[in-house]
């Protein structure tokens, strides 16, 4: 503002300018000059200490952050470590309890097929007498005991619906393991009283799981005469028609091994009636 000042008065004077005049004037426009640049620079200097405190305070704290962040790094790679070795262990306690469970179902049998109305207020008794009607008494000669019978804890179903499925838990095995065999035996031919019944192994959930992923293979390797089995849990063995056992080791291998052989007549619908993995 001083420096605009000082051109203006020398504007004003439209005569000659003599020497001592002229250094005067320079002389006030460098005081001029010298403070508005101080005043500039003075307050430049205020902006820039601003400007480093800033600067100062946002390093400190990205320095704290990347302190966390490290320590939040460490942390994370040792909860993955943890977390790789829990699930290590659920997948070895997941195993062994559905072990556990498949083996306190071991002499349990499930029958389907039975009607709703079928009932008794000792179903232990009355289902052991409808069994030896189902095989027949030159395989049940006499009721077999049963340690506990009921359907499945499930809601009753409407009327005309599939009724629920009746476990029965045999007190021998020896005996369970006579009704298995001959119910695959004569799979498709078990009646009671004019209706069709079907009788399986009591599996646990994971089990039924992983053996009904074979159930579209079943059906084809039937067919062509491979007569497959599931072992426990859920291996497929086949036996080809030379004899020879093959066992595939997941469905997708079941499928790969139908691609490879020709098509076949299939057998007749009687021996596949309600092919089943169960």
């Amino acid at each position: 503002m001083a420096t605009r000042n000082l051109r203006h008065e020398a504007k004003k004077d439209d005569g000659p300018v003599d020497g001592a005049t002229m250094t005067r004037l320079m002389d006030e426009l460098k005081l001029a000059f010298t403070a508005e640049f101080r005043t500039f620079a003075a307050s430049l200097e205020s902006r820039l200490d601003g400007i480093q405190l800033a600067v100062t305070d946002h390093t400190q704290r990205l320095a704290s952050v990347e302190d966390g962040l490290n320590t939040w790094s460490g942390r994370m790679v040792e909860l993955e470590a943890r977390c790789t070795a829990q699930d290590e262990v659920i997948g070895k306690l997941k195993t062994k309890l559905t072990d556990v469970e498949s083996r306190s179902r071991r002499s349990n049998i499930r029958i389907l097929g039975l009607d709703e109305s079928l009932h008794s207020d000792h179903p232990s008794v009355f289902f052991a007498e409808i069994l030896v009607e189902i095989m027949g008494k030159d395989v049940l000669p006499e009721p077999p005991e049963l340690d506990r019978c009921h359907r499945m804890p499930t809601p009753k179903p409407a009327p005309g619906s599939r009724p629920r499925a009746v476990i029965a838990r045999l007190h021998r095995y020896g005996i369970k393991e006579t009704i298995i065999l001959e119910a695959r035996k004569r799979r498709g031919k078990l009646t009671y009283k004019g209706k069709p019944i079907l009788i399986f192994e009591d599996y646990c959930p994971e089990v039924v799981e992983q053996r009904a992923r074979y159930r579209d293979v079943m059906g084809p390797l039937y067919q062509q005469g491979f007569k497959p089995s599931l072992q426990f849990p859920a291996r497929l063995v086949i036996r080809t028609k030379d004899g020879t056992r093959m066992h595939l080791p997941s469905p997708k291998d079941a499928e790969d091994f139908l691609k490879t052989r020709p098509e076949e007549a299939p057998t007749p619908a009687s021996s596949l009636h309600q092919i089943q993995t169960r």
